[in-house]
C-alpha cells in the first residue's frame, strides 16, 4: 500500500512552460498520474512565450518524489528548472534561536543587564540560591537531553543527526507552553558519564527532558537523576506516551462502555514505551495486562529473550500465565496497544478479540495493523500519525506538564501528575463531542496546555512535591 504524501516530503518544482493553452494541465496531469499531491501553483514570471511556475507537490516519501521529478522531465515542452526541499529549507541554520528579552540600547541599559549592575544580581543568588528561580532563566527553561541512540522511526544514529529532533522538541515547548528549551545531545552512551554531565549542567535548567534514549539504559539514566537532582526529570519517550495513551483510552472506554478495571490488555512491544504505558495504565485501574515481544507473551519463569526489565514486567502483568506468540493471546482481548513494528496483527487477529475491540496501533510510521484493514472490526482506532484520526502525539502531554511543574517548582513529576495530565487531556473532550474519531482533542487546541498545566500544578501541590508557596507572588 502506497503512504498517504505528506508535506514532509514535498518538493517546490519550478519549471518553465510554454504559453501555449493546456500546457499547465498536462503538467499538473502528469503530476496526478505520478501520485503527487499538488498544494500551490504560483507564477514567477511571464515571458512573450513562457511562464515560469512553482509548484508545490506533496509526495509519499524520497522514491516517490524522485519518480515525481521524472514524471516532470518526461513531459514535452516543460523545463524543470529547479527542485528544492522545503523541510530541509526550514531547517537551514537550524530551527531556533536565543532572543534577547530586554533590549540594548543605553549605556544604562547595558549597565543594569550586564557590568556593574549584574553583579548585584549575583550577589543575591549566593545569599540566596533560591532566586536562580527567580532571577535567571532557571525558572522557565528545560533541558531536551539525548544520546541519539533511540530516535524514533530511525534508531541509534548517533547525537549529530538526533539534533533537528531536539531542535523540533524544543520549538514544540515554546509553542505550545511558552517553555524555553535547549537541545543537549550527548555524544556518549555510557550512563555514568551522561549522568554526570547532565547532573553538572542543571544548574541552568528548570527541568530536565530525557528524549531518544535506547531501553533499558534510559530507564537507569531516569531513575539516578531523579534521585540526585532536586528539579524535575521527564523521560518523555516514556511517559509522555503513556500519559496521552491513558487520555485516549479514558474516552475510548466511555464509547465501549467498559470498565476499566474489567478490561483485558494486550501490550505488544515491552521497551520504553510500552513498559510506561503499562505502568500508567496499572495506576489508572487495569489489572489484566499481557505484554508481548519478538518471542511472544512474558510470563513468569520465561527464560527466552529476558533482560532485568522484562524480569519486572514478567512478576508484575499477566496474572492468568498466558503463554504463545500475539496472535494466541490477543484472542479475547478488549485494548491492544502496539508500540513495536509494522504488521505485527492482521484483520484475525482484531476479530478474535472481545465485543467493540479498541485498538491503539502506535507503530511509526506504519502501524501494527493500517486503520483501513482494521476498520470493519473495531470500535475505536488510534494510531501515531498525523494523517489519520485518534493521533497518539507526545505534544498533547509534555509542553503542559512541563509548564505546570515550573510553575509551582516542583521538585519531581510523580505519577500523581502524570494521572492528572491524562485526565485533563481526556476531559477537553466533552461527552457531547465525543466520537469514535474523536478520543483525543486536536495537537493545535490551544486548551490543552494550559489545562494539563493547571492539573499538574494542582496534582504537585496536593502532592507536596511544590516548592513555591500557592498563591504566592514572586518578589526580589
Amino acid at each position: 500500500m502506497q503512504p498517504t504524501p505528506s508535506a514532509s516530503y514535498s518538493l517546490t518544482l519550478r519549471v518553465k512552460l510554454s504559453s501555449r493553452a493546456g500546457s499547465l494541465g498536462e503538467l499538473t496531469t502528469a503530476i496526478g498520474r505520478a501520485g503527487g499531491d499538488i498544494g500551490a501553483i504560483d507564477i514567477v514570471t511571464v515571458g512573450n512565450n513562457y511562464i515560469i511556475r512553482d509548484l508545490t507537490v506533496a509526495s509519499a516519501s524520497s522514491t516517490h518524489g524522485e519518480q515525481i521529478v521524472q514524471a516532470v522531465k518526461d513531459i514535452d515542452g516543460v523545463e524543470l528548472i529547479q527542485v528544492s526541499d522545503p523541510t530541509f529549507l526550514m531547517h537551514l541554520g537550524g530551527k531556533i534561536e536565543v532572543v534577547s528579552k530586554t533590549p540594548l540600547k543605553t549605556r544604562a541599559d547595558l549597565s543594569m543587564a550586564y557590568t556593574p549592575g549584574v553583579a548585584r544580581i549575583c550577589d543575591a543568588i549566593t545569599k540566596d540560591p533560591d532566586k536562580a528561580f527567580t532571577l535567571t532563566i532557571k525558572k522557565n527553561t528545560v533541558a531536551v537531553v539525548t544520546d541519539g541512540t533511540a530516535v524514533l522511526g530511525l534508531g541509534d544514529i548517533g547525537p549529530a543527526a538526533a539534533m533537528p529532533v531536539m531542535e523540533g522538541k524544543a520549538m514544540l515547548f515554546k509553542e505550545f507552553a511558552g517553555v524555553d528549551a535547549f537541545p543537549i545531545c550527548l555524544n556518549t552512551k555510557d550512563p555514568d558519564e551522561i549522568v554526570r554531565t547532565v547532573k553538572a549542567i542543571s544548574t541552568a535548567f528548570g527541568g530536565i527532558n530525557l528524549e531518544d534514549i535506547s531501553a533499558p539504559r534510559c530507564f537507569e539514566i531516569e531513575d539516578r537523576l531523579k534521585e540526585e537532582l532536586d528539579i524535575p526529570v521527564f523521560h518523555d519517550d516514556q511517559h509522555g506516551t503513556g500519559v496521552v495513551v491513558l487520555a485516549a483510552l479514558i474516552n475510548a472506554l466511555k464509547i465501549v462502555g467498559k470498565q476499566i478495571d474489567q478490561l483485558k490488555v494486550v501490550v505488544n512491544g515491552v521497551g520504553a514505551a510500552g513498559v510506561a504505558c503499562s505502568k500508567i495504565i496499572m495506576a489508572a485501574g487495569v489489572t489484566n495486562i499481557v505484554g508481548c515481544d519478538q518471542s511472544g507473551a512474558i510470563y513468569r519463569g520465561r527464560k527466552e529473550n529476558m533482560n532485568w526489565l522484562k524480569d519486572w514486567y514478567a512478576q508484575n502483568t499477566n496474572p492468568n500465565d498466558e503463554r504463545g506468540t500475539v496472535h494466541d493471546v490477543i484472542k479475547g482481548a478488549d485494548v491492544f496497544l502496539g508500540l513495536s513494528v509494522p504488521g505485527v496483527i492482521n484483520e484475525q487477529d482484531v476479530q478474535n478479540m472481545a465485543g467493540k475491540p479498541i485498538v491503539f496501533a502506535m507503530a511509526n510510521p506504519t502501524p501494527e495493523i493500517m486503520p483501513e484493514d482494521a476498520a470493519p472490526y473495531v470500535a475505536v482506532m488510534a494510531t501515531g500519525r498525523s494523517d489519520y484520526p485518534n493521533q497518539i502525539n507526545n505534544v498533547l502531554c509534555f509542553p503542559g506538564i512541563f509548564r505546570g511543574a515550573l510553575a509551582c517548582r516542583a521538585a519531581r513529576i510523580n505519577e500523581e501528575m502524570k494521572l492528572a495530565a491524562a485526565n485533563a487531556i481526556a476531559g477537553i473532550i466533552s461527552d457531547a463531542e465525543l466520537h469514535p474519531e474523536y478520543i483525543v482533542p486536536s495537537v493545535f487546541d490551544k486548551r490543552v496546555a494550559e489545562a494539563v498545566a493547571n492539573e499538574v500544578e494542582a496534582a504537585a501541590y496536593r502532592t507536596g512535591v511544590a516548592r513555591r508557596a500557592s498563591g504566592v507572588t514572586e518578589t526580589m
